[in-house]
């Protein structure tokens, strides 16, 4: 799904993400440093490393959330997923942020600062692998583009009653696929060889975004595991889902496409 914090079709969060890393893991390593050798130089550049590690994370969770709303597929594993993703990022900058206040008091022993940093890191290691899940295995932010797929095309419409005008006749090509956002509900308006075609965008298996998938023959191949649907009725044609989505009609008449729910 293509992310939508992004620049020129490079999301944002990725970008970001890897300043409060480093930040972080450096403050860890010269507080270490700095209790070993008993040098102040240590124990200040970690102090400045932890209010920068802080700030860029605020930052790069600015972008994070705006995917976890609108890029994230809805009743998904990946849903799920990047909550627990978002919270442990959250434990993470308050526990660099105990520690950077601790800190302040005199007196204070160095190992429990440096014990709050090491829960700190390992939980970014693990909210780290989550997100490598998150962008390799469920293609959040990812924009995968195949032969005659197009541009990605995204559309919002409001009315739901009726024939509801959801494209021109000649907008899309042959496999190409349209995600449209209806009456809260996520439907995929897609041009096969012969016609026009709509169908739900969650895949049954695990909620995966059919519109971030690939369609060809009138297949549609779910991004995350494979199972694949035939486009006209919906039927499962491989797995490993096992429930049909549901199709809509669609009705072609005086150069516009129609669907109705």
């Amino acid at each position: 799904m293509k992310s939508k914090a992004s620049i020129k079709s490079h999301p944002i969060h990725p970008i970001l993400v890897s300043f409060p890393i480093a930040f972080f893991t450096g403050t860890w390593l010269f507080d270490i440093l700095g209790l070993v050798t008993a040098e102040q130089g240590f124990w200040q550049t970690a102090y400045y490393l932890e209010i920068a590690g802080v700030c860029f994370a605020l930052l790069a969770a600015v972008p994070g959330f705006i995917d976890y709303l609108f890029t994230v597929p809805p009743r998904s594993s990946a849903k799920k997923r990047a909550a627990l993703h978002g919270l442990t990022n959250v434990t993470v900058v308050v526990l660099f942020f105990i520690a950077w206040l601790y800190r302040e008091k005199d007196g204070a022993p160095a190992y429990w600062i440096i014990a709050l940093e090491m829960v700190g890191v390992i939980l970014l290691m693990i909210a780290g692998w989550m997100g490598g899940t998150l962008v390799y295995r469920n293609q959040i932010g990812v924009d995968p583009r195949y032969a005659n797929a197009g541009k990605w095309k995204e559309q919002y419409i409001t009315d739901s009653s009726g024939l509801i005008p959801v494209a021109a006749q000649d907008e899309l090509t042959a496999n190409q696929m349209k995600l449209l956002h209806i009456g809260g509900k996520r439907i995929v308006l897609a041009r096969t060889e012969t016609n026009y075609v709509a169908f739900d965008d969650r895949c049954t298996h695990k909620g995966g975004s059919l519109a971030g998938g690939s369609m060809m023959c009138g297949t549609v191949q779910c991004p995350w595991h494979g199972s694949q649907f035939d486009v006209q009725n919906g039927a499962v044609t491989a797995g490993p889902a096992k429930e049909s989505i549901q199709t809509y009609t669609i009705t072609e008449k005086g150069g516009q496409v129609y669907l109705t729910l």
